[in-house]
């Protein structure tokens, strides 16, 4: 007989606060929140000054003779995007170079983001409207600044990577930890990253900068204050993507926020758990040694890489969603025990575990992000690919992410979804007689170690601007990729341009692409039967 299908979460007691790997908290050291005091002791985070702008420009009823060509109005061919948004974004929709929005020293937007640096620790902070994409790259532009050579970890997200292009900087890189039965990668510790800089070192390229990612998409949290320590001990600045991390710093039950940490450059979009609007982000500046090198060359990076038609909207929501999470611990707690009840039901559950019960074997992993639930389904029979979309097409459940065994719930600060429904229907999906079927099907995949990485022959940056030629695989072995190609799982790039193809890269890329739920992001084609390399002369 199947299990019941019925979930803990209902009547689930509350989180008993930790998220540390030892069951401390990973803020044992930070000052105290009264999370049920109304506000933090600084006041000014209730303030909102540029989104209180904006309502004051839209208060008084312009007559707007300039762009948006919307107008700010429901009139003539405004009517059916009124009809659709309502007219309410409209009216707060309004360009650049304003008064009393954005123009002036002491503008309300000036405001804003002196209040956002606070809140984060940094500082400096920069409101983005084109992502963490954009800060990723304002970031690699503006330590090119200080020298070529970056020491970057593997897994970096593409976007960095296009940076390491656009501002001709020569990587070499650390890898992170990989949990091989689930195809994740993790973070990386101080020693390997002191092993890694010490090797750059001695191969005659020290490190002019250091980019490091923390949390991951699992929720594992690297050591950042040590990282920090690590870097500049080899003189230099330590970048560290915390996109996934915009909510850290708000609650003593959640990591502590990486510019508070050393960190130098921050990159935090603050949309995907920070409460934003898509596309909206931030970078902060932090206070270390680099600081008075990197704020000019960062402003200048801001300058090339923004739209000269910023989105008051985007700038408004980052502006409300700083106000939100510095004066919303107790709503964040009740997050964090809606996703620790969550993770409690699960390990009560013979179906499912919780993948950061087992995070305790990596020793880059000092803490883990309660509002990130990883689940391990390798028990179902099924793969999480298939589990997620089942729970799309049959119950309007949307996962942020799987792999072939795993499923990741995000819970958002602040906010308390149904998770004793999702748990219900996940159950039902694993015990439904598709999931039979599909596990009747066929075994679950095995993916092949990872191979090292080929030696760097050519700058990436040549080596993308090179003439180019498609060859066979098997001719590809030894010539100099032109693409970037990252096998998923686990998303780590495998050749960035310059690189030397090995015969292994190729045997693993091929396997990957073979496999059901396998695939290689950059390939020329599905099955990585040809490669892209740097043309011979």
């Amino acid at each position: 007989m199947a299990p019941t299908r019925t979930s803990a979460l209902d009547g689930a007691p509350a989180f008993d606060g930790t998220s540390a790997l030892d069951g401390t908290s990973a803020l044992d050291d930070a000052p105290a929140f009264d999370a049920t005091s109304p506000a933090p002791a600084d006041l000014r985070h209730w303030e909102t000054p540029y989104a209180d702008a904006l309502e004051r420009h839209a208060a008084r009823g312009p007559v707007a003779l300039m762009v948006p060509g919307h107008g700010g109005d429901d009139l003539g061919l405004s009517a059916r995007l009124a009809g659709y948004f309502g007219e309410r974004p409209l009216q707060l929709d309004v360009p650049m170079l304003l008064d009393d929005i954005d123009l002036g020293e002491d503008s309300p937007l000036s405001r804003s983001l002196a209040l956002a640096a606070d809140a984060w620790g940094a500082r400096r902070t920069w409101f983005l409207t084109g992502g963490a994409s954009q800060a990723n790259r304002i970031a690699a532009l503006a330590v090119r600044g200080l020298g070529e050579n970056i020491l970057s970890q593997r897994s970096a997200h593409s976007s960095f990577s296009d940076g390491v292009l656009s501002a001709a900087l020569v990587p070499s890189f650390v890898l992170p930890s990989i949990d091989s039965r689930h195809g994740v990668a993790h973070g990386v510790s101080p020693a390997s990253l002191d092993e890694a800089l010490t090797a750059a070192t001695r191969a005659g390229r020290p490190a002019d900068a250091v980019y490091i990612v923390s949390p991951s998409y699992f929720g594992a949290v690297a050591d950042v204050a040590g990282l920090a320590r690590v870097a500049h001990a080899h003189g230099a600045p330590l970048i560290v993507d915390g996109a996934w991390g915009p909510h850290f710093g708000f609650h003593p039950d959640l990591p502590e926020s990486p510019a508070r940490l050393g960190a130098d450059l921050v990159v935090s979009s603050t949309h995907k758990l920070g409460g934003s609007l898509t596309q909206s982000a931030m970078l902060h500046l932090g206070h270390g040694p680099f600081a008075d090198a990197l704020e000019p060359l960062v402003e200048r990076a801001v300058s090339i890489t923004a739209s000269t038609s910023t989105s008051a909207l985007l700038q408004a929501s980052l502006d409300i969603a700083r106000h939100s999470l510095a004066t919303g611990a107790e709503l964040i707690g009740r997050s964090i025990a809606g996703a620790d009840a969550f993770r409690k039901a699960l390990r009560g559950d013979p179906r499912f575990g919780v993948l950061s019960d087992g995070f305790g074997a990596f020793d880059d992993i000092v803490a883990v992000d309660p509002l990130r639930v990883a689940i391990d389904v390798s028990g179902t029979g099924v793969s999480g690919h298939w589990l997620r979309q089942r729970l799309i097409d049959a119950d309007g459940i949307f996962f942020e992410m799987s792999t072939a065994t795993t499923l990741v719930a995000l819970i958002g600060a602040g906010k308390t979804p149904d998770l004793a429904r999702a748990h219900r229907a996940l159950a039902a999906a694993a015990d439904s007689a598709e999931a039979r079927a599909e596990a009747a099907g066929g075994a679950a995949e095995e993916f092949p170690a990872l191979p090292e990485a080929g030696p760097l022959r050519m700058p990436p940056r040549d080596a993308f601007f090179a003439g180019t030629e498609l060859v066979p695989a098997a001719a590809a072995v030894g010539r100099i990729s032109a693409d970037t190609l990252a096998a998923y799982p686990p998303g780590i790039p495998n050749l960035i341009p310059g690189e030397e193809i090995t015969a292994q890269t190729v045997a693993f890329l091929q396997a990957v692409a073979a496999s059901p739920s396998g695939y290689v992001r950059g390939a020329v084609d599905p099955a990585v039967e040809r490669f892209r390399v740097t043309a011979r002369d």
